[in-house]
């Protein structure tokens, strides 16, 4: 049970550190202890690649000036208005 929260926390700290969530110090020790471990480094690694992967991948379509200001027109209506 323990390896598996070991686990869970290291995947949690590779996805903060890819999104650039954890601080200057949690930075370092993260990378400190991937440089210890070969099976961290491959798990960023993996996760990194992934990432790049979508990145490159998933193509976002465009949104037209249209729909945009109809969402804004909505969100500026307020429904509890008498």
């Amino acid at each position: 049970m323990g390896n598996h929260q070991n686990y869970q926390e290291l995947v949690k700290k590779v996805n903060m550190y890819l999104d650039n969530e954890l601080t200057k110090e949690a930075e370092r020790d993260l990378l400190h202890e991937i440089q210890q471990n070969p099976v961290y480094l491959e798990l960023l690694s993996k996760e990194k690649n992934f990432r790049e992967f979508i990145r490159s991948k998933v193509q976002r379509r465009k949104v037209s000036p249209a729909l945009i200001n109809s969402i804004k027109e909505k969100i500026r209506i307020s429904p509890f208005q008498s």
